[in-house]
């Protein structure tokens, strides 16, 4: 696939959003920021979170919300970085949301606890209309075990998390549909996209047994493909960052791989939509610490908020 290089060494580059300047907000995980990339290759750091900042959005304020996992552990080859998997005990820290005013780099922790106790690993995040928000916590992983994850709402103008749909298997990528009446959520390691039907702003109708959670099974892909975080195009397209296969995987909202957008990095780790008529895919390639430019046939799904 042909692209365009739009900026180089990163530090595990994810959660890139379109600013109405022609600039891309990104997080770089290894180095705990959230960074500004210009189109001309320039880098400058918003702020300094610190821990692991990773999937981020624009809210009704106006300012980013940063889906803070409390850090990795990371294997560093020639300049490249790559999560561990593992942690040890003196590594570990709980994860947060972190609301970063853009302007000024300064920036609070805001929601940092569930019903089901601290926040492990908080992945990626997604807004509705109503200026609710949709977060993945994909959990901790140790030697001889893994936390189970799951996936949270936090109602509009409160911090307080209102549902919870556990337990899933590192849930990670998550995205509305159009009409805002599904939640697409990916699972890293199964490989699986899945369905969450919603009846109302931040409330799941849930299927019966035997789905796991209640949700649909929209897709598993098999092989080595784990799914990292998805954007929605305007056709209703889920395309999903598949790390170690490399690439973006498109999929239709009935299930149906439609293609497979091959990259050179086995990291592909996030997509978002801008440009000229919505039609620019920006892709981070985190292992080789990169941001691309992709043209893409449609236009990117609009997000509820911007700046």
């Amino acid at each position: 696939m042909n692209y365009k290089e739009i900026a180089k060494g990163l530090q595990f580059p994810e959660g890139p959003i379109f600013c109405s300047d022609g600039t891309l907000l990104v997080v770089e995980i290894a180095r705990g920021t959230l960074t500004r990339v210009h189109m001309d290759g320039r880098l400058e750091i918003v702020a300094d979170l610190g821990g692991g900042p990773n999937g981020a959005a624009i809210g009704p304020d106006g300012q980013c919300y940063v889906c803070n996992n409390g850090g990795y552990t990371w294997i560093i080859e020639d300049g490249r970085y790559r999560p561990a998997g593992v942690l040890n005990e003196a590594d570990y820290c709980e994860g947060s949301i972190q609301v970063v005013d853009v302007q000024s780099g300064g920036f609070e922790v805001t929601v940092t606890h569930s019903e089901l106790g601290p926040l492990a690993g908080p992945n990626d995040i997604a807004f509705d209309r109503a200026g609710g928000y949709w977060f993945t916590d994909t959990g901790k992983a140790w030697k001889n075990e893994q936390t189970r994850g799951a996936v949270h709402y936090v109602p509009a103008g409160t911090r307080k998390i209102s549902e919870t749909i556990h337990p899933l298997v590192m849930p990670n990528g998550i995205g509305l549909s159009a009409n805002e009446t599904e939640l697409f959520i990916a699972e890293t390691v199964t490989g699986r996209l899945w369905g969450f039907d919603l009846v109302a702003s931040g409330r799941l109708a849930r299927r019966p047994w035997p789905s796991p959670t209640g949700g649909r099974l929209v897709a598993g892909l098999p092989g080595l493909q784990n799914l990292d975080s998805l954007a929605l195009d305007a056709a209703e397209n889920i395309v999903v960052a598949t790390l170690m296969r490399g690439g973006l995987s498109v999929i239709s909202s009935q299930g149906a791989l439609l293609d497979f957008v091959e990259l050179d990095d086995p990291y592909v780790s996030n997509i978002c939509f801008g440009g000229c008529d919505n039609k620019t895919a920006f892709v981070t390639m985190s292992y080789s610490g990169r941001v691309v430019a992709i043209d893409w046939p449609y236009a990117g799904l609009a997000l509820p908020f911007s700046i």
